[in-house]
């Protein structure tokens, strides 16, 4: 699976952001997308992902959302993986 570019993490929320390389009219472009998750660990133990939230999450997912949104909108290319945010 491909690294992504940077990861905005806050409590167990992430959005982290991938560059893709598509073709429009015979030009290969390369465009940014944000794939968002929450990980959680299962009853036997095993860690899990999920796009479900709970009410005490939503806010740390509006964080990470907004955090790649800006990085993307903005052209931010420090490289660097922002650490927790909670």
């Amino acid at each position: 699976m491909a690294q992504p570019e940077m990861r905005f993490k806050c409590g167990r929320c992430e959005a982290a952001i991938f560059e893709n390389e598509i073709e429009r009219d015979g030009v290969a472009t390369k465009i940014k997308k944000v794939a968002f998750q929450k990980r959680y660990r299962s009853p036997d133990g095993e860690w899990k992902t999920t796009r479900s939230l709970d009410i005490n999450e939503i806010p740390k997912a509006i964080l990470v959302l907004q955090k790649a949104y800006e990085y993307v909108a903005m052209g931010d290319d420090t490289g660097k993986s922002q650490g927790p945010m909670t």
